[in-house]
């Protein structure tokens, strides 16, 4: 009898396992709510048995293909925008996926202010007028976000833990704060869905995002190769002097809680383990495990935010940006797509210099556009600035124009030329067509030297499309600054409103 129930068991067992063995599965990308891509053909892809028949019906379309390798793909003819939808993938079994919209997706990427979600965040200020914006999200049931879980590996990975989910009144609370306004101002010029993909994580440098192979075949990144290798090498020691000192750090930090409480200060951080460099992240960690299982997804763009944790390495911030920038649009072999990007915000940490890469990663990269945001902040210049909502519109303008070819003005004046004229200094800029305005004043935020560079606060006046800058004590001006240090306060911006971008005229 017990060999006989044992035996029904193991088949039982056996068939289960090859049930479970051939079911054909689609990535984890394609689950209910998603958004498709308009306007291009969509990759669908997914894992089966080898040789399996495996079948896509969607919107009129029925594609058909064989898993090779255990692995499945096909690509929809492009859509027109509507939903909802449902898609059936059949194989040995048949998975079904509704409530589907075709619109316009972009992925959303960067570190911490990117990744602040609508609601409220322990540590952070609150988002400027939250309430009342979550409230206002169960009007956008067409707009979604897929949020990938944090991840970090040095092989790539084809799978993301995620899923879609529908923007309501309550849903949107999580949603990236920049991406839900990015979206919700597209949404309302282009009135078709859209969908947000939000791979982000906070505190983290460029170098993370692109793949290690681009860094490895870039000559410009080579000091990231030997610092990643190094910390590798350096990391067993590490982390044995950790454990033996381990008693030792916990008691002295334990006395230190006791003073920072009776002196009613800030709780000290508690010691910790150095962090294992294979599990950071570092050199490409984040790419592998929260990027490239996206490709190919169909996407229009990608939003950016990113650069703070780069302010300590200002000056690679530029080739490894730029690099960055270049190796997901190779990925995705979608051509030059559009990415747009925010310009660091004033922080007391947050190094000019890399807004200064920023602005030339800009002019420098094609379909790119830079959103400055030097108004964005409060009086205490938080690195993390509680007005999303003027980001995420800014950034949507500048998709209105690089994406979606509106003809607009959608960055604020950018640097040109610098003439000297005697006494003066006249500043010319790019998007100024229209002209150049003042808030609150005088013009605040310039500076100029002499060819000693010794810098002095000038007069600044608007003449037409240009700025004149001037200063009693420099009788023969040679260079001029904007903004160009940690925290800018300025307020200089073109006629339609948008703010110039801090810049200096001594570089070489």
């Amino acid at each position: 009898m017990i060999t006989k129930r044992f035996a029904l068991l193991w088949t039982a067992l056996l068939l289960s396992f090859s049930v479970l063995h051939a079911e054909v599965k689609p990535n984890t990308l394609f689950c209910n709510n998603m958004v498709l891509q308009r306007n291009i053909e969509v990759p669908i892809w997914g894992s089966a048995d080898e040789g399996e028949k495996v079948t896509i019906n969607f919107a009129g379309q029925m594609l058909s293909t064989t898993a090779k390798n255990g692995k499945w793909s096909v690509k929809l003819h492009p859509l027109k925008a509507g939903g909802p939808y449902t898609m059936t993938i059949k194989g040995t079994n048949t998975i079904t996926i509704e409530n589907i919209l075709v619109g316009e997706v972009w992925l959303c990427s960067g570190q911490s202010n990117m990744e602040r979600q609508l609601g409220p965040r322990k540590g952070q200020p609150l988002i400027h007028n939250w309430e009342a914006e979550a409230a206002d999200g169960i009007n956008y049931p067409q707009i979604r976000e897929f949020a990938v879980a944090h991840n970090a590996s040095e092989v790539e990975l084809t799978n993301v833990e995620g899923k879609w989910t529908v923007c309501d009144s309550v849903t949107c609370k999580e949603f990236s704060a920049v991406g839900y306004f990015f979206a919700k101002a597209l949404y309302q010029k282009l009135k078709i869905p859209i969908g947000i993909i939000h791979s982000s994580v906070g505190g983290t440098a460029a170098n993370k995002w692109i793949s290690r192979a681009a860094t490895e075949a870039n000559p410009e990144l080579k000091s990231i190769i030997t610092g990643y290798e190094g910390s590798v090498k350096r990391y067993p020691k590490q982390l044995e002097e950790y454990k033996q000192n381990e008693s030792a750090l916990l008691a002295k930090y334990e006395e230190e809680v006791k003073a920072a409480k009776l002196a009613n200060l800030p709780r000290p951080r508690k010691p910790s383990p150095p962090v294992d460099p294979a599990k950071s992240g570092n050199c490409g960690g984040l790419f592998h495990a929260m990027i490239a299982p996206l490709i190919p997804y169909a996407i229009k763009g990608v939003v950016w935010y990113q650069g703070e944790t780069d302010s300590h390495n200002a000056k690679m911030y530029f080739p490894t940006f730029t690099a960055l920038m270049a190796d997901w649009r190779k990925r995705w072999a979608e051509g030059d797509f559009p990415f747009l990007f925010v310009q660091i915000a004033p922080n007391e940490k947050n190094a000019p210099e890399v807004r200064e890469a920023q602005v030339l990663a800009f002019q420098k990269t094609p379909n790119t556009a830079m959103v400055v945001i030097t108004d964005c902040v409060d009086s205490t210049f938080d690195r993390h600035p509680p007005f999303k909502k003027p980001v995420g519109e800014r950034l949507a303008l500048a998709a209105r124009a690089v994406a979606y070819q509106e003809k607009l003005v959608f960055m604020g004046p950018v640097f040109k030329a610098i003439k000297i004229e005697g006494e003066k200094a006249v500043i010319s800029f790019a998007n100024a067509e229209n002209g150049l305005m003042k808030k609150d004043g005088a013009i605040i935020g310039f500076s100029i030297a002499g060819k000693d560079k010794q810098f002095v606060p000038a007069t600044a006046e608007i003449k037409g499309k240009t700025v004149v800058v001037t200063a009693k004590e420099v009788e023969k001006p040679a260079y001029v600054r904007f903004g160009f240090e940690t925290k800018p306060v300025t307020n200089l911006y073109n006629k339609e409103g948008l703010p110039a971008s801090p810049f200096r005229t001594d570089t070489e």
